[in-house]
């Protein structure tokens, strides 16, 4: 894509925007991301520290997660492994381009941050949408995590017990509500607390080997399958041409790592678009190589009977499986932290852009109020993941808001971006890239929109 000449950042001092808080809301770096302060990086040098081959790590680092445990549901779902599999080749396409949209915004903006970029290049409403629904993407992925948890307690405390998984006494110390209440009181909550996170980078590195694990177990229990795992039926079509659309919410959510994705592109050494495009597309076929194992081989275990979390479909007593649960449980114990902090670092940056207070005259209340949005985010977390067993329900509704970010908001930085420019005459390539934009922004809305009706519409109907 070819610069313009224009610029791109008119509306971005609006709400009087200060440097101060535009440094507190700097958020969703990955903490294995060491970057470089924007003063330096105007120079132009490639002070970055990390490499093309670091940078494309850091990527799958950020796509892979816990999402992947919905994927054979969402094979299920979208009719079977040749639907499943198309569906995801012909997204990636647009995921792929979303991502190198990004870098070029913001090569073009000097901005560091995805919601920095939205702002420079789109402006003040696009902007605030934007971090809303950052805001609200983090607390939705939170609770996720917290059912994700209880999932894997429940078979891992039915194994150590060994009871029977139908019994009709429950002990209250094997209760679910108990467990996930317990896990994230003294597990959770004392990590989110504190104002930084870098300490988490290690822990994050074990999750991530937890979540090759995870798709490794998934593949070799269907290559080697055990004797009373037999699949109910296996679909080999969708039921209706509409219900392929069911899996976008699980592939928008499973490949989303463009928030994180503006300050890795900023950390490498050379941070080039083309470079980058490079990067995203190895990044990207990696995680596609991961969720397609996963997605298929755990369809084809369990068939139209898989549950939504995969892992709940096999038994309580298997030890491989077992043990990609305990990892699946510490993946999601450090990354709750990660997005409550990025959830919590919009809601700062909002708050000081509200009231126009800077960093240094709001030292003393900073404390007070972290702790104050650290607890009511915790406690409303818990208690939403409490009565919401159902995974699926959840990631219908951020997968949808994933969509966006995959989607919308980069192909409104495209289309503004190109506006932008100051060219005398109109090139087809020009043309192109806006019709681009237009059909990104289309695709996103109609993800976002079918997903969150037909969540709403499930919700009614239950």
């Amino acid at each position: 894509m070819a610069q313009g000449a224009g610029s791109i950042n008119s509306d971005y001092k609006d709400w009087e925007w200060s440097d101060d808080a535009g440094e507190r809301a700097r958020l969703l770096q990955s903490p294995s991301v060491e970057t470089v302060p924007k003063s330096a990086e105007s120079q132009g040098n490639g002070l970055g520290a990390t490499s093309a081959l670091g940078a494309v790590f850091i990527v799958v680092n950020a796509a892979l997660g816990a999402g992947l445990l919905n994927f054979p549901a969402a094979f299920s779902m979208a009719g079977g492994v040749a639907a499943g599999v198309t569906l995801q080749m012909c997204m990636l396409i647009f995921i792929i381009g979303g991502l190198v949209i990004l870098a070029y915004c913001s090569q073009a903006s000097n901005e560091r941050t995805y919601q920095e970029v939205v702002w420079a290049v789109c402006g003040k409403v696009p902007g605030v949408l934007c971090e809303v629904a950052i805001a609200v993407y983090t607390f939705g992925t939170c609770i996720a995590f917290l059912i994700i948890i209880g999932d894997q307690e429940d078979k891992i405390i039915a194994a150590l017990v060994k009871e029977p998984e139908e019994a009709g006494s429950i002990r209250w110390y094997t209760d679910r509500k108990f467990t996930i209440s317990i896990t994230a009181f003294l597990l959770i909550l004392p990590l989110s607390i504190p104002k930084e996170i870098g300490f988490q980078k290690y822990a994050s590195s074990l999750s991530v080997i937890g979540t090759w694990y995870v798709t490794a177990v998934i593949i070799i229990k269907y290559i080697w399958p055990d004797k009373e795992l037999v699949p109910v039926e296996i679909p080999t079509s969708p039921s209706t041409w509409t219900a392929v659309f069911n899996a976008m919410p699980t592939i928008c959510f499973g490949f989303q790592c463009h928030m994180s994705s503006v300050p890795v592109f900023n950390s490498m050494k050379q941070p080039e678009v083309k470079t980058w495009g490079a990067v995203v597309t190895v990044a990207m076929v990696i995680a596609l190589f991961v969720y397609t194992g996963t997605g298929v081989c755990g369809f084809l275990t369990f068939g139209a009977g898989v549950d939504q979390d995969v892992l709940m479909s096999y038994p309580s007593n298997d030890i491989p499986v077992a043990l990609a649960r305990a990892f699946i449980i510490l993946c999601v114990l450090t990354s709750y932290p990660i997005l409550h902090f990025c959830g919590r670092a919009v809601l700062e940056g909002l708050w000081l852009r509200y009231t126009g207070v800077t960093v240094e005259e709001d030292v003393v209340r900073e404390r007070r109020r972290r702790l104050l949005q650290t607890i009511s985010w915790f406690l409303l977390t818990l208690l939403l993941a409490l009565f919401i067993p159902d995974i699926g329900k959840v990631i219908s509704v951020i997968g949808g808001l994933a969509a966006c970010f995959i989607f919308v908001f980069p192909g409104l930085c495209l289309i503004q971006a190109k506006l932008s420019e100051i060219q005398e005459t109109r090139a087809i390539s020009w043309w192109a890239q806006v019709s681009y934009g237009v059909f990104m922004v289309t695709l996103g809305a109609f993800i976002f929109g079918q997903t969150t009706a037909n969540a709403i519409f499930l919700d009614l109907t239950a």
